[in-house]
């Protein structure tokens, strides 16, 4: 009767090798159909910014005012800075038409625009309901605010730099450590969750002269259409970014095993050196 009574020792914590329950089906479903979007809006984007190759800052923004970002035949200009990009940006396919950006980089791969916004529209949806479902769970789940959101020793700079230095070494946390994000993980996701996903789909919605006018205030809060423009497209370059990085990580700390985690929610925990 004592021994019943007596509370049970804690379970010992994970060790490198073992396979642990890592990553909940909400997460799993929302970060495959994520992908999906993304890929789609990020490839039909391209062909829509292919129809004006140009960006700009305030209210006004047309062919004969002065752009801060530029890309004509073999040549991206941004502000003062000029880049060659021959055979990369700028050119012009089979078809006979300068783009700026490549077929292999667009849907549709042949220009049409009117096709392209078809495509963006489309899983503009798929991006958004989805999205603000997995932020309805993220909170009541207390996801966010449990795993994601960064403890006060985190921020720390030395902590920061710390955890660049071990990932440039490409060192990478094992054992019961691989359980948790990480610092950077947390920045990268939290900038992906609760910047970048509503920025891209408040600047869509600017752009839009139907919402305009239902919704005065959004050209005002971005200073005009084409800031919009332009900080809608920055938001997809955010994007971009985060997935080359984001596969690279999955490469580097072993694809099989990321991959599984993110299909099952099963990972095996790294082991240490000389385990």
């Amino acid at each position: 009767m004592m021994a019943n009574d007596a509370p049970s020792e804690a379970p010992p914590p994970a060790r490198g090798g073992d396979i642990v329950y890592r990553h909940r089906i909400a997460t799993r479903v929302w970060h495959w159909i994520n992908a999906l979007s993304l890929f789609v809006m990020l490839m039909s984007g391209l062909m829509i910014f292919n129809a004006h190759p140009h960006l700009y800052w305030g209210k006004y923004g047309a062919n004969f005012d002065h752009s801060w970002l530029d890309i004509t035949p073999g040549h991206l200009r941004v502000g003062p800075l000029h880049i060659p990009t021959p055979g990369l940006l700028g050119v012009t396919p089979h078809g006979g038409r300068f783009v700026a950006f490549p077929p292999w980089a667009t849907i549709p791969a042949h220009y049409n625009l009117a096709g392209a916004r078809q495509w963006h529209f489309a899983f503009a949806w798929l991006l958004v309901v989805p999205g603000l479902l997995y932020w309805a769970w993220g909170f009541a789940s207390r996801h966010f605010q449990r795993d994601l959101a960064p403890r006060a020793a985190e921020l720390k700079p030395s902590h920061l730099l710390h955890d660049i230095g071990q990932h440039v070494r490409l060192r990478f946390p094992t054992g019961e450590a691989a359980r948790r994000y990480n610092i950077l993980q947390k920045i990268a996701y939290l900038s992906v969750l609760f910047v970048l996903l509503p920025g891209v789909v408040l600047t869509g919605l600017t752009m839009s002269p139907a919402m305009d006018a239902a919704w005065p205030w959004l050209p005002a809060l971005f200073g005009g259409r084409p800031s919009a423009r332009s900080i809608h497209f920055l938001c997809a370059m955010g994007f971009v970014l985060f997935i080359a990085v984001h596969l690279l990580m999955v490469v580097l700390a072993g694809p099989f095993n990321e991959v599984r985690s993110m299909l099952t929610g099963r990972y095996r925990l790294p082991r240490e050196k000389g385990e």
